[in-house]
């Protein structure tokens, strides 16, 4: 999607530019780190936001632009997509929580 953003806005053929490749780079490092590993929600209905708020709202603006346009150019992508965003939302799991030693 970020390739397809790109290509459409930013006139790159080959590679991302700068600004999508770190992009690209943080959403990677996001998944790589997801308490929810394989059982991932869609975005939308993940109940941890794990992205800053500027990440966030450029990852919005890729999703609102090259979702629709997934239809067309990767329909098999599309439709796990749409499927993902219907099975059911795991709870996110709780953090362990640590004794305290009272030092006296």
């Amino acid at each position: 999607m970020i390739a397809m953003h790109c290509r459409d806005r930013h006139g790159r053929q080959v590679d991302d530019c700068a600004d999508c490749q770190e992009l690209r780079a943080y959403a990677a490092l996001r998944l790589s780190r997801c308490v929810f590993k394989e059982g991932k929600p869609t975005c939308q209905k993940c109940p941890v936001h794990c992205y800053r708020p500027d990440m966030r709202a450029k990852i919005t603006a890729v999703m609102r632009h090259a979702g629709p346009r997934m239809l067309l150019e990767h329909p098999y992508w599309a439709l796990r997509h749409l499927l993902d965003g219907w099975s059911p939302t795991p709870e996110a799991p709780r953090r362990r929580e640590t004794s305290r030693l009272d030092g006296g």
